[in-house]
């Protein structure tokens, strides 16, 4: 488990981290979000009882500055500078960072543009990108060359049978477990793994 980095220095006399944080995510979703945000200061912003978007360092903020999509939150996330308390999947319908749909961001008007950039420099995201997470698997050469091919299999998949019985189950099947009765809290990967051989 990562620790939370010491505290740095918030540029804001009339906001905290967290509410310029809340209203980075307002401008970059074109929406409110439904959920609430721990900025590095402890601050906190949002409504009460949605998911929570822990950001324990600006780094997470620089992280998504640069790659402002999937990879971004990733990053942030893997790296430890990002976490999210609460039902995982609530705080990722109100992160749509890949909406085909968003066309708003394209369309900002300058002052909206100015504020973005404020946003951004106050919570930490002007500077170089930090450092990808060790766990990503950084591979050069020739794509597709067989040599880089080898490379990027070998990072991925050998990586034990403690890793895969964890996602696969007890079966150790290589596909899609059927979750026959997902609200079913006494319900598991293993009964569902079962539920799919029984399918097929």
């Amino acid at each position: 488990m990562r620790t939370r980095r010491a505290p740095a220095r918030h540029e804001s006399a009339d906001r905290s981290a967290a509410e310029d944080l809340s209203r980075l995510l307002s401008l970059v979703l074109g929406k409110e979000p439904q959920l609430r945000v721990r900025a590095w200061d402890a601050s906190e912003s949002g409504p009460a009882g949605t998911p929570l978007l822990d950001v324990r360092s600006p780094d997470a903020v620089r992280h998504l500055a640069h790659e402002p999509n999937e990879l971004g939150l990733a990053r942030a996330y893997i790296s430890g500078a990002l976490g999210l308390e609460g039902d995982i999947y609530e705080a990722l319908a109100a992160l749509p960072l890949e909406d085909p749909d968003r066309d708003h961001a394209r369309a900002f008007v300058p002052r909206q543009r100015a504020e973005l950039a404020a946003l951004v420099a106050r919570t930490g995201g002007i500077g170089r990108a930090p450092a990808p997470p060790p766990e990503e698997a950084v591979v050069t050469g020739r794509r597709h060359s067989r040599d880089r091919d080898r490379r990027a299999v070998t990072h991925h998949y050998d990586v034990g049978n403690d890793f895969y019985r964890l996602v696969l189950g007890d079966s150790m099947v290589y596909s899609c477990a059927y979750w026959r009765r997902p609200d079913d809290p006494a319900y598991t990967l293993d009964d569902a793994q079962r539920d799919k051989l029984d399918l097929v």
